[in-house]
This record gives structure tokens, C-alpha cells and sequence, in this order.
């Protein structure tokens, strides 16, 4: 789905005042780590994280949206996949991009940011993991109190939403104390390099088609007309032949 009006408040947001997160990366000595690429993740200029390899051969760019549920999908059926054999043995970087959509999806990337480059790919994959069950209390909050949410100030409105779908109690669970939690739903910097990575994304690619959605070494993957279970096996195909790799023509989707 293409995000629509994204946040009219956050173009009022300032940098005064605001509380920057401690994005912090992976220890850099690799060599206790074994060949094991997963484990070195690190933020990006672009406003994402990326896991594995700073120097692989294809890096693979996810642009993806905390309220998608073919995002969730993707990250249940097929990341396991990318991430073995090929993030872990150092062939492909996965960076994935936060594209935020609406409100909720603010918060959630919020939450999911908070523990910085080390705990961000477990705390997007969980979120992503109970997203019917924090979706629902979404669904089941009166229309009105949802609209009410877009004429809240950047100092509340993050807390608000996520108060509605109950990501404080999410986080305590996680390892995110409440104070912890509440920096991060009210830091300007963030927001900002959220809505801006959003226009970054349609800016570069104005034919974006929605989230998920994939570049490879840049170039944005073209699906076509696809079931969610031939993206793991197309995606799969272009990496393999970025990687100079054969693809079995047996029930390989090209």
C-alpha cells in the first residue's frame, strides 16, 4: 500500500530540544564472531540498518512498512531464508528501510529504533511477529479517537498512538523500560529521519509500488503480477544472478 498524507505535523517538527538515540552498532572485531555476517549490524547515511557484510557483493535494500501485513509475511516465510545462507556467509547485506505509512507505523518503527543498531533487526522481527495481535487493538479503537491522533503535537502524539496499541507494555517485555521507551516516541530526530526516509524513497523511486518492496545493488526488483509466496522465490532468483549463481529451472520463478 502507498502511504498517503504521512503526519502533517511532523514538517512542523524542530531539532531544539530533541533526544537522539544511541544507534549503536555491533562490536567491529569480527574475528570472535567466527564467519557469521548476522551479527555485524550497523545504521546507514540512508536513515536504515543493515545486517551482514559492509562489503558483499549484492546488498538487498527492503523497504518496509510496521503495519504491512505482507511485510510481516515476508519477514516470517522468507527472511530465514536470506538470512541463511546468504547474509550470514558475508554474500549479501540486508538493509532494511523503514517506509512509514500513517501514525501507528510511526510509533512501532519508533519502538523498534529504540534499542539502536544492535537490537533493531529482534525488535522489528518480534513486532512483526505479534502485528495481528497489536493490530487488532488498533482496529478496535472508536474512529474519533484515532483521528484525534493527527491534531496531537509531536510530543504526544507518538505517545498516544502507541498507548493505543499498547506498544509500552510491548516494550517493557523486550528489555525497553518506560522511560526509555518515552524518549524514543517523543524524539524529533527520529521522527524526522523517519518522514524523510519516506520521501527519500518515493523521491528516488516515483513509481514506487509499496511496501514490501526490494533493490538489489540499487535497482529496484520488479515483481509483476505475484502471489505472496512467489516473492521469496523471484527475489531469491535475482540474488542468485547478481551473485553470478545458476538458478534451477525447475519451478524457479525468473
Amino acid at each position: 500500500m502507498k502511504a498517503g498524507t504521512v503526519l502533517a505535523c511532523a514538517a512542523a517538527l524542530v531539532a531544539a530540544g530533541s533526544i537522539s538515540w544511541d544507534a549503536q552498532a555491533a562490536p567491529a572485531n569480527h574475528a570472535t564472531r567466527g564467519k557469521d555476517w548476522s551479527l555485524v549490524v550497523t545504521a546507514t547515511p540512508a536513515g536504515g540498518f543493515a545486517m551482514g557484510n559492509p562489503n558483499a557483493r549484492v546488498k538487498l535494500v527492503e523497504y518496509g512498512s510496521m503495519t504491512c501485513p505482507h511485510c510481516a509475511h515476508f519477514d516470517e516465510d522468507s527472511v530465514p531464508s536470506l538470512i541463511d545462507p546468504y547474509v550470514k556467509s558475508g554474500k549479501v547485506s540486508w538493509e532494511f528501510r523503514n517506509y512509514v505509512r500513517d501514525t501507528i507505523d510511526v510509533s512501532a518503527a519508533l519502538i523498534a529504533r529504540c534499542g539502536g543498531a544492535k537490537h533493531f533487526f529482534p525488535l522489528t522481527r518480534a513486532l512483526f511477529k505479534d502485528q495481528p495481535s497489536w493490530e487488532k487493538k488498533v482496529a478496535d479503537t472508536p474512529q474519533e479517537e484515532l483521528t484525534r491522533l493527527e491534531t496531537l503535537g509531536p510530543d504526544e502524539q507518538f505517545v498516544a498512538a502507541a498507548k493505543i496499541a499498547g506498544f509500552q507494555q510491548w516494550a517493557a517485555t523486550h528489555g525497553i523500560t518506560a522511560a526509555k521507551a518515552k524518549q524514543c516516541l517523543t524524539d524529533a530526530a527520529s521522527i524526522n529521519k523517519l518522514v524523510q526516509m519516506a520521501d527519500d524513497t518515493t523521491t528516488q523511486f516515483p513509481n514506487f509500488p509499496g511496501t514490501p518492496s526490494f533493490t538489489i545493488n540499487g535497482t529496484m526488483v520488479e515483481f509483476g503480477a505475484i502471489t505472496a509466496a512467489q516473492v521469496w522465490p523471484t527475489l531469491e532468483s535475482r540474488i542468485k544472478s547478481a551473485l553470478g549463481e545458476k538458478t534451477p529451472t525447475n519451478g524457479a520463478v525468473h
